[in-house]
């Protein structure tokens, strides 16, 4: 298999993912700056590549994936990672990592925050729902605070001492909720603020964000 690995996608949040875990790895890749709803991802050549037709996509070599947490687990499954990044030493480990990525991908990101973006930033498609818009921004805070602070009183990260790919997920979630104006409580602002200095952070925001500071005014398109 070719060592090349391309990138297609930048500026929303579920493409940041992807920028950022290659940062973190060190590794070295080619990125295709395409933007979610600009017709970039609806053309015959796109489509062949990921016939979702969303962004990121990946390649590495031949092999093709697309769907943001599948491409940041498998980018820490099959690379060498720093010293201090989390990696399963066990099958209980490894269902726990497993655990926090679901929850993350589907309690606070594809339920409430894309609802959010669906029914306020996209309503011209999907249509006013502001009901929907604030259950879902209550949803959101719900599911957040029983899950992340318990954790965070006792631990520097979601999975311990060791920084992971949870933690990815996670922050790429909480600045698409800053960029919402939904109250984090202090302990999760601390835990983000702390994560938003990693340097590979700070060099996906630049690939990711051109022409913005910080991600947090577009959610996610896959």
């Amino acid at each position: 298999m070719s060592d090349q690995i391309t990138v297609w996608g930048i500026g929303t949040t579920r493409a940041m993912r992807v920028h950022w875990m290659l940062h973190e790895a060190g590794l070295k890749y080619d990125c295709r700056p395409i933007g979610a709803r600009t017709g970039e991802t609806q053309t015959q050549a796109y489509l062949s590549l990921n016939p979702k037709g969303k962004i990121p996509a990946f390649q590495h070599g031949g092999f093709t994936l697309s769907e943001s947490v599948a491409i940041i687990r498998y980018i820490g499954r099959n690379f060498e990672l720093p010293e201090g990044f989390f990696v399963a030493a066990n099958s209980f480990e490894e269902s726990r990592l497993e655990e926090w990525c679901v929850f993350i991908a589907m309690e606070l990101d594809a339920h409430p925050l894309y609802t959010m973006r669906r029914h306020r930033d996209l309503k011209h498609i999907y249509g006013a729902a502001p009901e929907a818009v604030d259950s879902a921004r209550e949803y959101f805070l719900k599911q957040l605070n029983a899950a992340v602070p318990p954790v965070l009183e006792n631990s520097r990260y979601l999975m311990g001492d060791d920084f992971s790919v949870a933690d990815i997920l996670l922050t790429s979630c909480l600045d698409w909720a800053h960029g919402y104006d939904i109250p984090l409580p202090k302990i999760i602002m601390e835990y983000r603020q702390r994560i938003s200095l990693r340097p590979a952070y700070l060099s996906a925001v630049k690939v990711c964000y051109p022409n913005q500071s910080m991600p947090v005014q577009d959610g996610g398109e896959e």
